[in-house]
């Protein structure tokens, strides 16, 4: 039987990979980690169990490996805040993005938020590590900000915990938004809102003239 090329073989590694995270992600989510199986994260990808076990080892291998692509995802929307960018816009694209990730990745926010709930013991390490220094290297950039008198001067730490708590909100807590609002799912209306709302209550707080462009 003829081998594929390697170029091939590379291209379906990469599509079982994405197959095994994209159902890991939901199965983690809605079940918590005790309530995950194995079997239960291959029947949603469509796989045989053996192929999570080639890929990853274990259950606890799987789940460490979801949880550092799912930051890394999310750190990625932190680029442009940058000490020559234009403050609002960059922090306007950074709420931009969490709430895109909350809408298109809700499982994603949810797992994260079952990991820190449970006292975070495989993400520890890298909410104390690469979290934390990412945290410090933006919050330098805000306060560089703040010292040449381009936006208020706020706490930029808990600036960004604010960000995390209004934008994630949507994800872990949809079902809380979706049944005060009356409605089935939460769509492209309850979205926009909701960005609109968020941008307004961070750049108001930050950015006067801002706040007036988004009122």
């Amino acid at each position: 039987m003829q081998q594929p090329a390697p170029g091939r073989r590379a291209q379906q590694r990469q599509q079982r990979l994405a197959q095994i995270l994209g159902a890991a992600e939901q199965i983690f989510a809605t079940s918590g980690f005790e309530g995950a199986s194995m079997a239960a994260i291959a029947a949603e990808a469509g796989l045989p169990k053996a192929n999570l076990h080639y890929y990853f080892g274990t259950k606890e291998a799987l789940y460490a490996a979801l949880l550092e692509d799912l930051l890394r995802l999310w750190l990625s929307a932190t680029d442009a805040i940058r000490p020559d960018s234009e403050p609002a816009a960059a922090l306007e694209g950074y709420i931009r993005a969490k709430m895109a990730w909350s809408r298109s990745r809700p499982h994603a926010s949810k797992l994260f938020a079952n990991e820190v709930l449970r006292g975070a013991p495989l993400l520890a390490a890298h909410l104390s590590g690469g979290l934390r220094a990412l945290v410090e290297e933006k919050a330098a950039v805000l306060r560089g900000w703040m010292a040449e008198g381009r936006m208020a001067v706020v706490e930029p730490r808990h600036l960004f915990f604010a960000i995390w708590a209004m934008t994630q909100t949507y994800a872990d807590f949809d079902t809380q938004i979706r049944l005060v609002l009356d409605v089935p799912a939460l769509g492209d209306r309850e979205f926009d809102d909701g960005v609109a709302t968020v941008l307004r209550l961070v750049l108001g707080g930050c950015f006067a003239d801002s706040a007036r462009q988004h009122g």
